[in-house]
């Protein structure tokens, strides 16, 4: 007879395991990983082209992380006075700044160094434009609903520190443009009544621009932002897996089950791919495009502002809002209050205040408390996708008051004229906007109903036997029937009974006066078509009248 033992390193009839083997199960009496990596490596992600959009911002992020650490090795926050005598010639003599000296040496001495620079400014700017584009798709699509509210709100954090980073992150280089750019958002701190003066000179270490402002700039840049925006993107994946990622209405879809690929080994090897593709794309653009160059500005003098300074995209709503603004001042007890930049100051967060809160508004104005992990077709939320639309729009606009100077040059036209459309588009955009896309959405809806009722066109003409000609339309099958009237449709909310059940007059709160327009303006009759019954559905394909 014979027996086996097994040793201490897991092997059999005194043989050893392999290593790799002894290291899994090392780390695995320790931390767990196996009983870890078996209940979540099969998990369930759906598959929607959509989706891709929040990837791409999680890979920009890895690509800027990877950039600037090889930047980090060679560029020197300091605003110490040094004469230029580097590789670029036009430059040599001149007096600037160290950070502005060592970003030329990083451009034009180091190998790749100038490749990664521009990698580093691409991926950024990709990665905030992918944010965005990523919220407007859980925006319309209502991803935000209960249970994922807060991962709503971490998102948001997370486009306003990126944005902020990016800010901080393009000024360190001390070149003409961005200290135009530091000086524009000084201006705009020392308007701020009271504590200006003193939020300036915390900020700058003094008069501006100081000698500290770059050092500064430079760990808020690499330590404090990316810190806190590395956590909240931890916290976010967590509560997507956490909570099961959304999927579109379809055959087999409901709130309780994700219909797709396992994680391991299908979901992580497209996953894998893809971050090479975005990568190969940044770094194409970034081969291609020249983006911020420094050596054609110069390093940054007080007394000199840069022609046609524009800030990157996603700075240029705040930039838009304060050049389009007039000229406002206020002289209280001996103290100017600069109206015609801080009324921008303090409408630039309010306007992204509300974005973060309108999950919760939506909730309190529908009074839904389900769980939704089946997404909305945009047409389906009418009022919302019309809110949505018109936010965008409000941006352009902006966007356009931002660069009033570069479109005047560009396309011949009048600044003034510029800023004056600016001005009333400020108001009147958004407005014809939310009209327009409710009424596109409402459309969509009654062709949606008129589809479910009579089919699809075929394409077939018939001739009746009267002599009408009339076409053939094709039934729709179970699964179309399903995708179109599978939403859900909210009944406004009333106010309440003017008197209680006793006949007392009950006086109703301002918030359920609010809430019940807002219920009204949302789901009332002229808000959103009506869906076809299973009557209605069933008295059409019967035959009775029609054809």
């Amino acid at each position: 007879m014979s027996t086996s033992s097994t040793n201490p390193a897991g092997g059999t009839d005194g043989r050893k395991a392999p290593a790799g083997e002894r290291v899994a199960d090392w780390a695995d009496g320790r931390l767990g990983i196996y009983g870890l990596a078996k209940a979540n490596m099969r998990k369930i992600f759906p598959d929607h082209w959509s989706f891709m959009l929040g990837e791409i911002a999680l890979y920009s992020f890895i690509i800027i992380i990877l950039t600037g650490v090889y930047l980090t090795l060679f560029f020197h926050p300091s605003m110490n006075e040094v004469e230029y005598h580097g590789s670029y010639v036009p430059m040599h003599g001149i007096l600037m700044s160290e950070a502005y000296a060592s970003t030329l040496d990083i451009s034009f001495d180091v190998r790749g160094g100038l490749l990664i620079r521009q990698i580093h400014h691409w991926g950024a700017i990709v990665f905030l434009a992918a944010m965005l584009v990523h919220m407007m798709r859980v925006f319309f699509t209502g991803a935000f609903r209960k249970p994922r509210e807060i991962n709503w709100l971490f998102g948001f954090l997370l486009l306003v520190l990126g944005m902020f980073t990016g800010f901080t992150g393009y000024s360190l280089p001390d070149d003409l443009l961005s200290g135009t750019g530091v000086r524009f958002m000084e201006g705009a701190v020392l308007s701020v009544p009271i504590v200006g003066t003193y939020l300036s000179f915390f900020l700058f270490g003094g008069e501006f621009p100081g000698t500290d402002f770059v050092p500064r700039f430079f760990s808020i840049h690499v330590l404090l932002l990316p810190g806190i925006m590395l956590g909240l993107l931890v916290a976010h994946l967590i509560l997507v897996f956490y909570h099961k990622h959304t999927q579109f209405p379809g055959a087999g879809k409901t709130n309780k089950n994700v219909v797709g690929m396992p994680l391991m080994p299908v979901y992580m090897a497209k996953a894998g791919g893809f971050f090479f593709l975005v990568f190969g794309v940044i770094s194409a653009m970034a081969a291609i495009a020249t983006i911020n160059p420094i050596w054609a500005l110069g390093p940054y003098r007080p007394d000199q502002v840069s022609t046609g300074a524009q800030p990157d995209w996603y700075m240029g709503f705040s930039e838009g809002l304060i050049r389009i603004m007039p000229g406002w001042e206020i002289n209280l007890w001996g103290h100017t209050l600069v109206l015609g930049v801080f009324i921008p100051l303090m409408i630039f967060p309010l306007v992204l205040a509300a974005i973060a809160v309108y999950p919760f508004i939506e909730s309190w104005v529908t009074g839904d408390k389900r769980e939704h992990h089946i997404l909305d077709r945009p047409r389906n939320a009418p009022t919302r996708t019309a809110f949505g639309a018109a936010w965008i729009s409000l941006y352009w606009v902006l966007l356009i008051g931002g660069g009033n100077d570069l479109w005047a040059t560009h396309f011949h036209m009048s600044i003034n004229a510029i800023t004056w459309f600016v001005r009333v588009g400020f108001f009147a955009v958004p407005v014809l906007t939310f009209i327009v896309t409710k009424r596109i959405c409402l459309g969509l809806q009654r062709r949606d109903r008129d589809t479910v009722l009579h089919g699809r066109e075929s394409g077939i003409i018939k001739r009746l036997p009267h002599g009408e000609f009339v076409e053939v339309h094709e039934p729709l099958g179970q699964e179309q029937l399903h995708a179109l009237t599978q939403h859900h449709q909210y009944q406004p909310i009333e106010a309440g009974p003017v008197v209680d059940e006793n006949g007392v007059e009950r006086k109703r709160t301002m918030a359920e006066k609010l809430r019940a327009k807002l219920s009204q303006g949302y789901y009332g009759q002229d808000s959103q078509i009506p869906k076809p019954t299973v009557e209605e559905y069933q008295e059409i394909t019967s035959g009775h009248g029609h054809h």
